[in-house]
């Protein structure tokens, strides 16, 4: 956002002395409805004159559930079958024959030999719901009863570029909005201050910026980023965000180059690209808006302590979702945090989930904590999972390969059933066989929560209707409240 607009700036400063006689020259017989043209790229400038703006959106379709998402996206994909969706035959057959021919797989070998390989960890139940959950969380499991276990996820592509993407923006081969995108164009944000939409500490890798990209869509909607490639660093803040000029010439700059908008639409009957305006609007006041909302330092200790920051393991994850609690509270509408692409244990697989499980476990059952005692995990959507699962058969000697077969992700607060185990894999935990849910599914059900419907959240471009879904998705009416 902030790169928007030192761009824009610098862009205005060369022009100033290029165009000023035209501008101030130019006859300007303006038509209601060249005003009403011109309207995204003029009025939005009374922002800096003191005039409150209303925040965008606010399209419902129907009654929202939830007002809010975060998703915390496990980059690399976690094991279905060594976190929560227990298999005893898969314990008791380990390193026997898979009975069945595996999907075709990365690596050959894994799907010739296709031998089972047990969990290296056990599975209990928690909560009066006695939900399954490995000893890999046994923080998140306290939570049981708040969880809605969707174990019958299928995805499309077997590599990560194609998931992760699916999972992002709804499709694994086209350059398409991301779902925070979608969310930020049909509602705005609740907080004309702040972004609709934020990424914290995307990865580089696997689309990269289309994972949190607009696409076609106007580019206002596009996610804010703090934070790269899983790492929030201590000190982290929006990039570009503080700006040397004072608010009155940052105001005049704008102002000028509004009046160049307007003599471009009566030039050439054109407006300037939507949402650009908009956009630096934004970043102007965000520099007052969001550094509060940055300062985790000031939670108080037992706050800090709860999501385990201070403590080497867990310091990272805990801060990326701290600071989306307070985001979310801020009345940003999508939230992305992301972990480093670590979950991808083709081998090593005890001794990496291990470690992976350990660095989000705490943070995240923190987050459920959090949301509950300051009462909004009823109206906060939040969603755990990766862009797939892993295979019940062995690859190596330690490894799992990767599964959009069949594989878990879990819902909590937001409308959905609490201490739920939606959908089933087979005894083995390799494919959906009830109630599968395919990524489309999911993202039907998630615009759904938030008063969104996914049929009719669309975008005219290129000629057609896009939506998130595309023309598929159905909307998973079992796993709501």
């Amino acid at each position: 956002m902030g790169t928007l607009l030192t761009y824009f700036l610098r862009r205005v400063n060369f022009f100033i002395w290029n165009r000023m006689s035209n501008v101030f020259t130019q006859k300007e017989n303006w038509s209601r409805r060249d005003v009403l043209k011109s309207a995204a790229c003029g009025f939005g400038s009374l922002a800096f004159s003191g005039m409150a703006q209303a925040a965008t959106g606010n399209a419902f379709h129907h009654t929202p559930r939830a007002k809010r998402v975060i998703f915390l996206f496990m980059h690399g994909g976690p094991s279905q079958v060594d976190t929560f969706d227990y298999k005893p035959e898969l314990q008791r057959r380990d390193g026997q024959k898979l009975p069945f021919a595996p999907a075709k797989n990365l690596d050959p070998s894994a799907t010739s030999q296709a031998k089972l390989m047990q969990s290296p960890w056990s599975f209990n139940q928690y909560g009066g719901s006695g939900l399954w959950v490995s000893d890999l969380f046994p923080e998140v499991a306290k939570h049981a009863d708040d969880l809605c276990v969707v174990r019958s996820m299928q995805s499309t592509g077997q590599s990560h570029g194609q998931a992760v993407c699916m999972l992002h923006t709804g499709t694994d081969n086209f350059v398409r909005p991301s779902v925070g995108s979608w969310v930020s164009y049909g509602l705005g944000s609740e907080n004309q201050d702040l972004p609709g939409f934020i990424s914290i500490s995307p990865s580089a890798s696997h689309g990269g910026p289309r994972n949190y990209g607009t696409a076609f869509l106007p580019a206002a909607h596009q996610a804010t980023t703090i934070g790269q490639n899983g790492k929030l660093d201590a000190k982290a803040n929006f990039r570009y965000l503080a700006s040397t000029a004072p608010a009155s010439l940052q105001q005049r700059k704008l102002e000028f180059l509004q009046m160049m908008n307007r003599e471009h639409l009566g030039r050439t009957g054109h407006a300037p690209v939507e949402g650009m305006i908009a956009s630096m609007e934004l970043a102007y006041r965000m520099q007052s808006a969001a550094p509060p909302v940055i300062g985790i330092e000031d939670e108080p200790e037992h706050i800090r302590a709860l999501y385990g920051i201070g403590t080497e393991a867990t310091d990272n994850f805990g801060r990326q979702c701290l600071l989306a609690r307070r985001f979310a509270e801020a009345g940003v509408r999508y939230l992305q945090v992301s972990t480093p692409n670590v979950w991808d244990q083709h081998g090593g697989l005890k001794k990496n989930h291990e470690k992976n499980a350990l660095a989000v476990d705490k943070p995240i059952a923190g987050l459920l904590t959090d949301l509950k005692q300051r009462g909004l995990l009823e109206d906060t959507l939040v969603v755990w999972g990766g862009e797939f699962g892993r295979t019940p058969i062995a690859q190596g000697t330690d490894g799992r390969d990767h599964n959009p077969q069949g594989f878990t992700m879990w819902l909590a607060g937001g409308g959905v059933k609490g201490g739920l185990a939606y959908g089933e894999t087979d005894e083995f935990g390799y494919f959906a066989v009830k109630d599968k849910v395919h990524m489309h599914d999911l993202h039907a059900t998630m615009l759904h929560l938030l008063g969104l419907d996914h049929m009719k959240l669309t975008y005219r471009y290129a000629g057609r209707d896009f939506r998130l879904t595309d023309v598929y998705g159905e909307v998973v009416k079992g796993i709501m409240a």
